[in-house]
């Protein structure tokens, strides 16, 4: 689902920003050619929507999955304002140490936890401006259509800055890119003596 994402996300960024070129929000901010995606606005607008299904499905069963299983809230919770900012000083001071990669820091949770709901809205904001006259009553909640491509935009740019933190962060403690690319760390499945010996005193 990780990379799934991610390569949803890149097409969508890319075509998305060719798009945005055809029409732009801010008259100074274009985006460079060589960084878009799909050529004619046209195409661009097929990739973006190719790669719109992708991620509502996925990020669907991702949703789904972390509900069901409970790994939101063994993984995201509880979110505390002084491990975030502790967690912050140590990523300055390239100091950052992760010694349980099963568990995530402050700053971990508190962006993945973010990551979310703009995910989510992102893929909302992109219906209501796709079909601003079925999804009438979407378009609606965000005021306006301009206000939507706006708060789609900001989106974008949200997740352009977790990825660079993501990528940031995981090169700072580089034992995370191996689960990255595995699908998670190595386990010791084997169990804790002191544990052990501790129980089987508690059972006579």
């Amino acid at each position: 689902m990780h990379w799934t994402n991610a390569i949803a996300m890149f097409i969508l960024i890319g075509s998305g920003w060719k798009i945005y070129n055809d029409e732009v929000l801010f008259g100074w901010l274009h985006f460079p050619e060589e960084f878009t995606i799909g050529g004619e606005a046209q195409g661009a607008l097929q990739w973006h929507l190719f790669a719109m299904w992708i991620l509502m499905l996925n990020g669907l069963a991702y949703l789904i999955y972390g509900i069901v299983t409970g790994r939101f809230r063994r993984m995201l919770t509880p979110i505390r304002i002084t491990e975030i900012l502790s967690n912050i000083r140590d990523a300055l001071r390239f100091r950052l140490g992760h010694d349980d990669l099963t568990r995530y820091n402050g700053v971990q949770k508190m962006l993945y936890t973010g990551i979310i709901v703009v995910g989510i809205l992102q893929v909302l904001t992109g219906l209501a401006i796709w079909k601003p006259v079925q999804f009438s009553e979407l378009a609606a909640l965000f005021g306006s259509f301009q206000t939507a491509r706006l708060l789609h935009f900001l989106c974008m740019t949200a997740i352009v800055a977790f990825v660079l933190v993501h990528v940031a962060l995981a090169l700072l403690v580089p034992r995370t890119l191996v689960g990255m690319l595995t699908g998670g760390p190595e386990l010791d499945e084997r169990p804790d003596p002191k544990l052990t010996t501790a129980a089987q005193d508690a059972s006579r």
